[in-house]
């Protein structure tokens, strides 16, 4: 893409009020060089190209090493305290404790850390806090209760910022495997292993927790070997930190992407109990994609956290008993949908207070009593309707509010709300780039909002139009096949820092349209070439562009999406997942 270039088709403002702009020049002559260079197919070739992938580093792309991209752990501070004090806690027998995030991220990371000591021998105490009762992180309470019985407590996904609760831990020694933005001052621990610590170079910043965590045991495993012992086959529990690194949205890019890469086909052997059962409640009858890890799997494991009992989602993950894991994913299928239906009810609210405020570089939105549990999601769902970072906060009737935040592209979210609670205006808060949290008294909220927002606007929150919808070139019916999709995923998976191809169908007559699920929309459309093609448009039927389709009138459209596989009853077909449509 260039800037000032043409739109694409002419598309200036569609019908989700977005500009199409498409492949350049440059990237024309570059893809068609990638071809001639290594043999590939057109489409693939230019989606190499748009990852900036050099033609000689193709086939390293496309068949990544987890060997070859695998930082050194050393290269962490306090990596070496951690593994060291980790391994000592588990050859002595000694009382080991996990603290853990209520997330999947804290989910998967505290499960890696179970499913190791298990087949190591040894048992570990799992504490996951409430979110409504205790809040994010270690409290001082439970770090006291915790030390009574324990003589190692691992936090996960969490703690960096807990000073005063690994305080409370007295005579139990502490390790901090998190990744969370750190402040100054470090809390007092063995070891606090964080790629975002300030005083940390940031080379290793996209990791989630569970990249961390899996760096450290296999720090322990080195020592391990050397040492003439075995531990535990890691490269198995990549399916952990797969799923971790999608549901945290970390950018699919570097060691990540091999982390996901693999973890996905770990994951397809259904060897692990937990994982089998949650794709089971999901009816996902296929091998499993990125887009399924964080859409179908993700969700039902972090429902636990957000409307039942915290600590569902890690057991489900942990457990080696397969009727344990079916009984625990039913118990989290259940709450997944008790937590649509509440998040429903406060994303209504949500958007029509942001939509009631002049647009800014924030939006935001807060109620009383909304429940903590989805301000997250809800905050998810603003920012992708207004393109802007976005913060949800539900009040207590004491008049305390809890809040989350997602952010854009380009936006340090996290930074800019740690700052905010530095100067006071929030109780507390903090995160890493994407996401947030904070907790904030109602007298103080429109202040801090106030704060925030002059602070993101700094980044360039909230200054551009009209938001620009990248494709990746133009598809006919007939040529969106299977070998096609099959072709474009050598270069997957897709995700954060990462988009899949997007691809516009132009000049379509619209063969049928209809609703299918809640407010989901079904399209059939075809090129008058006796080729057509299925797309489904998720929660589009209210929205201009559903209603446009479904009341085409027999006109005819461009349609924007990126392609997939649709399996339904052994039979495997190619689906658009419409995005965008503008008439032709």
């Amino acid at each position: 893409m260039t800037d000032g270039a043409e739109a694409f088709l002419g598309v200036e403002r569609s019908l989700t009020g977005r500009r199409w702009v498409g492949p350049g020049p440059e990237e024309d002559r570059l893809t068609e060089a990638m071809v001639q260079a290594t043999g590939h197919a057109p489409a693939l070739a230019r989606v190499l190209v748009r990852r900036g992938v050099a033609a000689e580093a193709a086939e390293g792309f496309l068949n990544p090493s987890l060997r070859d991209l695998l930082p050194d752990p050393l290269t962490l501070k306090d990596m070496g305290a951690a593994a060291e004090r980790f391994l000592a806690a588990v050859t002595a027998g000694e009382r080991i404790a996990v603290f853990a995030d209520y997330d999947v991220d804290g989910g998967a990371s505290a499960a890696l850390l179970l499913d190791w000591l298990r087949q190591m021998g040894r048992a570990a105490t799992l504490y996951v806090p409430d979110r409504i009762d205790e809040g994010y992180g270690p409290n001082e309470a439970a770090m006291a209760l915790l030390a009574r019985d324990h003589d190692l407590i691992v936090c996960v996904d969490c703690g960096t910022l807990s000073h005063e609760a690994l305080g409370a831990a007295g005579a139990a020694d502490v390790v901090v495997l998190d990744h969370h933005l750190g402040a100054e001052t470090l809390p007092p621990a063995v070891a606090v292993v964080n790629p975002n610590r300030q005083d940390e170079d940031g080379a290793l910043g996209h990791l989630c927790a569970a990249g961390v965590v899996f760096l450290m045991l296999v720090e322990v495993g080195r020592r391990m070997k050397a040492a003439g012992r075995r531990g535990p086959d890691l490269l198995a529990m990549l399916d952990l930190v797969g799923l971790a690194t999608v549901a945290d949205v970390a950018p699919l890019t570097g060691i990540n992407r091999a982390f996901v890469r693999r973890g996905l086909e770990v994951m397809a052997r259904r060897a692990r109990p937990g994982l089998a059962a949650l794709a089971d409640v999901a009816r996902l009858d296929r091998p499993p994609s990125a887009h399924h890890l964080g859409y179908l799997i993700g969700p039902r494991v972090n429902a636990g956290g957000r409307v039942g009992k915290a600590d569902l989602g890690a057991r489900c993950l942990a457990t080696d008993d397969p009727a344990e894991a079916r009984s625990l994913a039913d118990r989290l299928d259940e709450l997944n949908t008790e937590r649509r239906e509440i998040e429903a009810a406060v994303r209504e609210a949500a958007l029509a207070a942001v939509e009631a405020r002049p647009a800014g570089a924030l939006a935001w939105a807060a109620g009383e009593g909304w429940h903590p549990g989805v301000v997250g999601i809800v905050a998810a769902r603003v920012k992708e309707a207004t393109d802007r970072p976005a913060i949800v906060i539900g009040f207590d009737a004491a008049g305390l509010g809890k809040g989350s935040g997602r952010s854009v592209p380009g936006v340090d979210l996290g930074a800019a709300i740690q700052r905010v609670a530095a100067e006071g205006l929030l109780e507390k808060g903090g995160g890493h780039r994407m996401a947030a949290g904070l907790t904030v008294t109602r007298d103080k909220c429109e202040a801090a909002m106030e704060r925030l927002e002059a602070l993101l606007a700094r980044q360039g929150a909230g200054a551009a139009g009209p938001r620009d919808l990248s494709v990746t070139g133009l598809l006919m019916p007939g040529a969106a096949s299977p070998e096609l999709v099959g072709a474009i995923e050598a270069a997957g998976p897709f995700g954060m820092a990462a988009p899949a191809p997007r691809y516009i169908f132009a000049d379509q007559a619209i063969l049928h349209a209809r609703e299918v699920g809640q407010g989901h929309l079904k399209v059939s459309f075809g090129d008058g070439l006796g080729a057509r093609l299925d797309a489904i448009a998720f929660g589009a039927l209210d929205s201009a562009l559903g209603q446009a389709l479904l009341a085409h009138g027999g006109g005819r459209f461009h349609l924007a999406g990126r392609l997939d596989i649709n399996h339904w009853k052994g039979s495997e077909t190619v689906q658009l997942r419409l995005e965008d449509a503008a008439p032709a």
